[in-house]
């Protein structure tokens, strides 16, 4: 399941973001990548755990809270602290899975990365190729967003970066070990919830069914949710 997620910052936030990142030093991205990834990425990143990635993380991490369709797509257990990337002219990422488990900096234990996201930093305008390009069973799928908006998709499919030919794309990246594992799962439950919003918005919560389908819905997730 791949879900585009509008206005996750606000115009406000991504400035204040990319502020800080503007301020920060940069290092080879090769450095959070595992041996074969490290072979193919060519990018730079704010070094995972440094003040500027605490503070920038932040800012996402309360965005995320508050954004019910994160919630409904992701169903999120654990979100491992946003990372923050940059492509200049002549930097992508070849095709590559990400790493199914990731280490919790500083919580001493570690995660399944079950959903992948990318959150974009600067508008389309700002620079030229730096497609994500996400590969599932209908094909092959580009994407590129506004600042501020976040594209949410399974960590076991294959995607890459496109190169950059002109400016720099910024994007915080980072993933989640979701309640639910199976993806097939977690967009039954998306699809379902996307209906019951809009079963709710032409009946009463009190109507016979919204009740059994809201019933559905929590019941299916009680029997699927791993905590």
């Amino acid at each position: 399941m791949l879900v585009q997620i509008k206005n996750v910052l606000t115009p406000e936030e991504v400035a204040g973001v990319r502020k800080v990142l503007e301020e920060a030093a940069w290092v080879d991205g090769k450095a959070t990548a595992g041996e074969q990834a490290a072979k193919a990425k060519l990018n730079m990143q704010i070094p995972e755990g440094s003040p500027a990635a605490r503070e920038a993380g932040d800012v996402v991490l309360r965005a995320l809270g508050r954004n019910p369709t994160f919630h409904s797509a992701a169903q999120p257990f654990r979100v491992l602290p946003p990372l923050f990337n940059r492509y200049d002219v002549g930097m992508k990422f070849g095709a590559h899975v990400d790493g199914a488990v990731r280490a919790i900096p500083g919580a001493g234990m570690r995660m399944r990365a079950d959903v992948s996201s990318t959150l974009f930093l600067t508008d389309p305008s700002e620079y030229d190729g730096g497609e994500l390009i996400i590969e599932d069973t209908y094909g092959s799928h580009a994407v590129k967003l506004d600042a501020g908006d976040m594209v949410v998709y399974p960590a076991t499919s294959l995607h890459a970066v496109t190169e950059t030919t002109r400016g720099s794309r910024w994007s915080s990246f980072f993933w989640t070990q979701s309640m639910i594992r199976d993806d097939g799962k977690r967009t039954l439950l998306y699809d379902l919830d996307q209906a019951i919003m809009k079963i709710r918005t032409d009946l009463p919560d009190d109507h016979s069914g919204v009740v059994g389908i809201t019933s559905h819905y929590h019941n299916l997730l009680r029997a699927w949710a791993e905590l």
